[in-house]
Formats: structure tokens, sequence, C-alpha cells
């Protein structure tokens, strides 16, 4: 059996045993039918233990008269030595042996009134049995300990206690109350339901019912019958002595299960705390493992710098890239936060629980994930940024290269057949006149291959600026460009070749039509001037400010300013040609219609001169419909700029608004909490202007706005604020619920915990949430506490287990609490399997199975070693490391 050892409390002498009043008067006479119940009672108790040493007694006060049985029913039930027995026979003898057990109950703290050893020696029954009532009251019933009350007061609450709940069942005493027989079926019902079935129980029926509970006791629980059911049912008021030792035996017989059960409650409180937070560490392994696999597969997406060709392609890549931040990543950064808040809860858990923290595997911790989630942001900033230099590139790429085939086509067609007409050998059979106009005209074409040059020059530089800029077709654009400098170095040897030809015969001629002449230089740069305003004025341009269109408005008012000097030219150099005609009108001279010193005619320089007052005004409509757009871009550049000046604001606002909360001492943790959980739904419900903002962004990328002088705040700065601010509410939500575990967990009270909130706050000199190691000693002094160098040494290990060098308010918290903590130790698992295991130094497989609940037995079975001692038997196994193992003081 296993008996109660865990509630023992010291009762005074006088208390604890029979005093005079409950004894045996020399001169009382028992009341017959108590006598017949004790001597019954007694007897059967006295035998349920010498059974043990195989022996028995049949009368009470004739078998102790030796003393003998006496002595060794003592050393049974007290399972100590007596000194040994004398082996005669005679009365001196006998009177030596009671007087060693009568020393022995002495020795106990047990006070005998009116018991001498004569009278056992003599038989007296009534001494013999007051003396086995003192036995039974030290070592059956002193014991008992029900919520600070002991032995018979213990008992009696035990068994109220116990019978509680059932009908028909009201005990007050150790008599009448357990007349019917109720009273004991519903101690067997309460704890062995599966031996009686109470509802079929009638309180008219007391034989029955006691009857029913001695066979009960007897055939299952190992209590022998000590009363008769006929003697406690027709005695008025049954012996309370007879009763109380019966009684006591069912507590006896079953307070070794309860205690048991504890012990196996206690077990699966401890296995269920460890499942519950070798589960956690499983989560947060998997949810890490999953982070890190992401970041690492979107980093080298991000580091891929391989450029695009056109900008369609390169556009695809930064709406690619607005995917990847707007749906990819916020789910993740919400991860990244629960991790670690999970990560904070499990060490809390760990710490509240009195097991070693957690430590995850290689590359798992807290800190490489964060660093991990650095190197992406890092990353994924030079990615954006290198995507809008791309963006600019190409699109200037674009604006040169249009420009380069505009400036080639008009250089080509003003080189179309000029290597023929330098090449011709006309000059051989012209006359005079012809060869000096064609002197003449010789002239004219180098002045325009001289205005002409600066248009190559312009070729070549954009050609060169493509190549820099690593255009994608840039092989076609330097063969084309080397073309033209090529036909342009032929074209300068043809001309200085016909030069010198003309030159030789120049001599031939004597005159020159000065008419011509004067009309072909003066047409010629005035056909250039045409041929650039024209160029210019269909020349494309871009812009990304107001100033810079308004730069190039002033730029065409002013060429404007110069038409009406440009239509006097004009006018001039039409003049000389209606000179021309009226020469040859009055002097009669026949003209062939063909100038001979320049190709153009009167009809090129009016038909130039329309073309230039056409392209006025669609040079006017272009700069005004590029003024709208950039004043549409300005627009959109202040409804950022107005938004992002409040959000920016807003975001550092309730930063420090959570910062003033959590360092808020006035109220209660949950106080704390509703206000962060307010300041939460208001951060969540603040996430629609966000979301309009970056719609506002997308507006001002897409109309290829990259800068914006009415806001300080990009919305880099505003993304990485909000990611901050949810990061920062969600944490500090993680840290005053922690507060509030540790509280619930430690049993500290508010005012505690507002009391260490102050003292924190007091030495946080610096209002970051930290103390150094100078305040944090500071702090310990103001509170008592007397510090050494070692023993601050020795705190700081605790409170700074990672040497960060600054003491946080949990492990504040954590370190205030620690000492008068109140938490499972392995010591106290030992000592709840050594219960199960009968208190020996292993246990087995089947005892695990009967004690525990299957699931928590299975986890025992496959994580306990196989006991290695000498008292082992097959199959035992090894409790006491395990314990250990539990609380990380071994390496199993």
């Amino acid at each position: 059996k296993i008996y109660s050892k865990t509630c023992l409390y010291v009762i005074h002498q006088e208390e604890a045993y029979m005093t005079q009043e409950e004894g045996w008067d020399r001169d009382l006479l028992l009341d017959p039918a108590w006598e017949k119940q004790q001597r019954k009672t007694f007897t059967a108790w006295c035998n349920s233990h010498l059974r043990k040493a195989g022996t028995q007694i049949e009368n009470i006060e004739e078998d102790f008269r030796n003393g003998l049985k006496l002595m060794l029913l003592l050393e049974v039930i007290s399972g100590e030595r007596l000194p040994k027995p004398d082996k005669g026979k005679m009365r001196f003898h006998k009177i030596a042996n009671v007087n060693k057990a009568l020393d022995y109950i002495c020795s106990k703290g047990v006070k005998l009134v009116s018991i001498g050893a004569e009278e056992i020696v003599d038989g007296n029954a009534k001494m013999t049995l007051g003396m086995i009532w003192t036995i039974i009251l030290r070592f059956a019933i002193q014991d008992i300990s029900v919520e600070e009350t002991s032995a018979k007061e213990g008992l009696l609450l035990w068994c109220q206690r116990k019978t509680a709940p059932y009908r028909n069942v009201n005990v007050q005493n150790f008599h009448i109350s357990w007349k019917d027989g109720l009273a004991l079926c519903a101690l067997i019902h309460r704890h062995r339901p599966d031996l009686i079935d109470y509802s079929k129980l009638r309180k008219d029926d007391p034989i029955g019912n006691l009857n029913t509970a001695f066979e009960v006791a007897e055939k299952f629980l190992d209590i022998p019958k000590m009363l008769d059911a006929e003697d406690i049912v027709n005695t008025p008021k049954p012996d309370e002595k007879a009763i109380m030792t019966y009684v006591s035996c069912f507590y006896h017989a079953f307070a070794g299960a309860e205690q048991a059960e504890t012990a196996a409650n206690r077990i699966c409180k401890v296995l269920a705390v460890n499942q519950e937070n070798e589960k956690l560490m499983e989560e947060y392994e998997k949810l890490a493992s999953e982070l890190l696999e992401w970041i690492r597969r979107t980093i080298p997406w991000l580091e891929n710098r391989a450029a695009e060709q056109t900008m369609r392609a390169m556009q695809q890549k930064l709406e690619d890239f607005r995917d990847y931040r707007r749906v990819h990543k916020p789910p993740r950064v919400q991860e990244k936060c629960q991790l670690e808040i999970n990560f904070n809860t499990l060490q809390t858990k760990l710490r509240l629980s009195n097991r070693p923290a957690f430590m995850p595997s290689e590359g798992k911790m807290v800190s490489d994930i964060a660093n991990a989630w650095k190197g992406l942001e890092q990353v994924e900033k030079g990615y954006e940024e290198w995507l809008l230099t791309e963006i600019r590139r190409l699109e200037r790429l674009d604006h040169l290269a249009e420009k380069f085939k505009q400036k080639c086509s008009l250089h080509e067609t003003w080189t179309s057949g000029k290597e023929e007409l330098l090449s011709q050998k006309d000059f051989e059979s012209a006359s005079l006149m012809e060869i000096r106009a064609l002197m003449r005209k010789h002239e004219a074409f180098e002045s325009d291959l001289a205005a002409h040059q600066d248009r190559v020059e312009q070729i070549a530089a954009i050609a060169q600026e493509l190549n820099e800029l690593d255009y994608h077709d840039a092989v076609t654009v330097n063969a084309r460009c080397q073309g033209i400098c090529d036909q342009w170095d032929n074209l300068g040897t043809l001309t200085q070749k016909r030069r010198d030809s003309l030159e030789r015969v120049e001599k031939l001629w004597e005159t020159i039509d000065q008419l011509y002449l004067e009309f072909a230089k003066r047409a010629a740069p005035f056909n250039n001037w045409m041929d650039g305003a024209m160029e210019d004025l269909q020349d494309m341009f871009i812009v990304h400010s107001i100033e810079e269109i308004q730069s190039l408005i002033t730029a065409h008012d002013q060429f404007k300013a110069t038409l009406p000097e440009a239509d006097k030219e004009r006018m001039a150099t039409m003049g000389i040609q209606s000179e021309i005609l009226k020469i040859a009108q009055t002097y009669g001279i026949k003209l062939s219609g063909i100038n001979p010193y320049t190709n153009l005619s009167p009809q090129d320089i009016s038909n130039k001169w329309d073309a230039v007052k056409h392209l006025v005004p669609l040079r006017d409509q272009m700069l005004q419909e590029e003024v709208a757009r950039q004043q549409a871009n300005e627009r959109l550049r202040r409804q950022f700029a107005a938004q992002a000046n409040i959000i920016g604001p807003w975001i550092q606002t309730k930063m420090e608004e959570i910062g003033h909360v959590s360092a808020d001492i006035t109220g209660s943790l949950e106080d704390q909490m509703n206000n962060l959980k307010q300041y939460e739904q208001n951060i969540i419900n603040y996430k629609s202007n966000i979301d309009k903002l970056e719609g506002d962004h997308q507006l001002s990328q897409e109309s290829l706005i990259f800068d914006n002088k009415h806001t300080n705040y990009t919305m880099e700065h505003i993304r990485v604020g909000w990611e901050q601010l949810l990061t920062t509410i969600a944490r500090t939500i993680n840290e005053v619920e922690n507060q509030i575990l540790t509280r619930d967990a430690k049993g500290i009270s508010q005012e505690q915990l507002n009391e260490f909130r102050a003292s924190f706050n007091h030495f946080d000199r610096k209002r970051n949430g930290m103390m150094d190691p100078d305040d944090f000693r500071a702090c310990l002094i103001s509170m008592g506490y007397d510090l050494g160098e070692v023993e601050f040494a020795r705190i700081m290990t605790l409170v700074d287990a990672n040497n960060t060098g600054v003491v946080t308010f949990q492990a504040f918290i954590d370190f205030m609490t620690r000492e008068t903590a109140e938490t499972d130790t392995a010591e106290q698992v030992m000592a709840s399997f050594k219960i199960l295991a009968s208190d020996k130094s292993y246990i087995t497989v089947d005892e695990l199975r009967r004690e525990l609940p299957l699931e928590q037995a299975e986890y025992c079975i496959s994580r306990m070693t196989r006991y290695v001692g000498a008292d082992g038997t097959t199959g035992a196994l090894d409790y006491i490391s395990f314990s250990s193992a539990l609380y990380g003081e071994s390496d199993l």
C-alpha cells in the first residue's frame, strides 16, 4: 500500500493522543456493546498487520499478555526494530516485554494515561483495549492531514469531502452517521465506482448496505471485516473508536491512490508543457526556413541587372517589381513580424516553465533572419534605382536614335547626287558664261558644304553618345555614321579637285553675270537658314519640368522675332531675281531660265518660306501640348506631396505615441493592451491612405516623374516608415502580452509591475527602452541590493545572456521575479516518478501505462533510457536522467 507522505503536521502530545477524558478510567466500565465492537474491530485491525509477520491473535487480552506479539505488532506497523524481548515465561519476563513495548510507544510522543504493564500482563481487557486504541491513534490516525486539520478532525473532514455529493449521506461524527451503511458505500463508490452500484442502495436497508461495504472492502480493498452489521444497527450509538479504526483503513487504502493520481497529474502537466514547447519550436523552424528560402530565391532576381533593349521590356520589369512590392512582399513582412513574436512568446514560456532557452538551428536565429531581410531590402533598393536609371537611359537612347535618323536622312537627302555633280566634266565644253557660272556655282556649293559641316559633326557626336550609352543597335548606327563620314571625306576631295579644274580655266572667262552670282550667294545662305529653321522647328525635344519647356518656348519666341528680318532677306533675294528679269526684258536677253550659279530657284525659296511659316504654328502647338503635360505632372507632384507631407508626420507621431503608451505606468497592463489594440486598429484603418499614396506614386512613375521639390518624403521613406510602424506596434503588443503572461505566471501584482516600470523608466536615461550596465547597477542599488563586482557580474549574465551590453525591460522583469517564482523543478518531477514507481530507482513500462494517460506514457517510454543499476529488472527505465533532461540538466 502507498501511504500518504506529503502532508505531515506536528501536533502537541496533549492533542495527538488519548487524554484522560478520552481514555479508560480505572473505575469506569465499558458499555458491553461498545466493548464487543472494540474487541472485534481492534482484533481484526491487529491481525491485518500481524498477518504480514505470519501470525495473528485470537483473544486480544490473552494473546498480548507475554508482550511478544505486542512488540511484533509495533515492529510491523512502525517498520522499526524494538529491543530484543526476554525469552522467559515468568511474570517479570512478561512485564519486561510489555514495558519495552510501552516505552517504545512513549518514545513516539504518546502520553499513556492509566495504562501499566501489570494490567496488560494480568489480562485487563479495559486496559488492553485502551492500549490498542492508543496504538491505532498514533500509527493509523495521527498522520491523517486534510487542509490543516489532523487526526480525528482530519479524518472526519476527509470523509465529509468524499461523501458530500452523495444523497442520504451526512457524516457529522464517527457513530450514528455510519449506522445505515451508506457513508461506507459512498466512500468506496467515490474511489472505485466499478465495485458498487450506489444508485441501487436503499436507506431502509442498513444491514444490507453495511454487509455490502464490508464484503467489497475485504474482497477488493484488502480491508478485513472489523465490525458486525447487526451490532452497529442494533446499538443506539455505535462505538466511535471502532468506527474510526475501520474508516481509517479506507483512508490509507485510498490516500495512496490519490497521491499517485496527483503525481501522474504533475507529470502530465510537465510533459504537456514540454510537448507544446516542442511544437512551437518546430513551427518556428518551419516558418524561419520558408522565409529564408523565399529571401534566398528573391535576392538573385533582384540582383539580376541584365538590361533590356527596349523601353517596353524595361517598363514590364518595373511593373513586375511593383507587383513584388504590392503582392509578394507584404505577406512576408507579416511572416517576419509573426516569427519574431512567436520566438519571444516561446522564450517567455520556456522561462516561466523553468526550461532552458530555445536555440534555433544554425542560421535560423532571429538575428540571422533580420540580417537576411536587411540584405534583401538593400538589394531591393538598388534594384529599383537601377530600373529607373535604365528607363531614363533607354528614354535618352530612343530620343538620340530618332534624332540621329532624322539628321542622317536630312544629310543623305542633301548629299544625294553631289558626288556625281562634282565628278562632271561639263566645263570642258561650256562657254565663257557657262564656265564662270560653273565657277560661281562651285563656290556656292563650297559655301553650302561648309554650312553642312556642323550637321556631320552633330551626327558623329550623337553616334558616339549612343555607343557610350550602350545602344542595342549600335552596329547599324556606327555603319551609317561611318558611311556618312566616308562620303563627306569623298565630297571634300571631289570639291577640291573640281575647284582646281575650274581655276585652271577661270582665266579663259572674263565676265560673270553679277546678278546671278549675287542671287546665288544670297539665296544659298538664306536657303541654309530656312533648312536649319525647318530642322529646328521639327526637332524633337524631351523635358521634365515646366521651367525646361518654358525655356524652349522662350527660344521659339526669340526665333519668331527674327522672322521679319528673314522676310526682308527673302524679299531682297527675290528682288535680285526680279532685277534679272527686268534687265533681260529691257535689253531683250533670252534667258535659259536656269541660274548658272545655283540650283535654287525663286520658287524654291518661296516654297521653303511657306513651309517655314507653316511649321511655326505647328511648333507652337507642340510646345503648348508639352506645357499642358508638364502642368499635369506638376499637379501629380503637388498631389503626391500633399498626402506625403501628412502621412510622414502621422507615422512619426504614432511611433512616439506608441512609445509613450508602452512607458505609461498609470494604468494596468490590460489598459495598456487595450490602448495598443486601439492604436493597432487605427493604424490598420489608415492603410487606405498608404494605398492611395501608392496609386499617386504609380501615376507619377508612369508619367516618368522622378523628382518632387514639394516634399522631402519619397514613397520609399513612407514604405519604410509604415513597415517600421507595423513592426513596432506588433512588437510592443507582444511585449505587453509577455508582461501579462509573466505577471500571471509569477503571481506579480499590478502595483509591483508599476513599481518595476517606474524604476526602469527612471534609470532609462536614454529613453530607448533599455538600460546600460551602469544605469542597471544604480537601479539595483536604489532598490536595496548590496552589490559587489562578482555578484553584479553574475546578475548581468542572467539579464544579458547574449552580452549585448544593455538590459531590456522584459529581462529586468524576469530578474525581479525569478528568485521568488514558484515553478516545477527537476527534483519535484523525480519525486513524482518515484511515487509512481513505488519508491524504486527505476520505473517499468507497465507502471507508466497504468498511471499516466496513453499519450504521455508513450512520450516517456520513447524518451527514457534503459536503467543500468544493479537493482533493475528487464525493461526498467531511468526516470531520473529523463527528469533532468526536461530541465536541461543532462545531455539526454
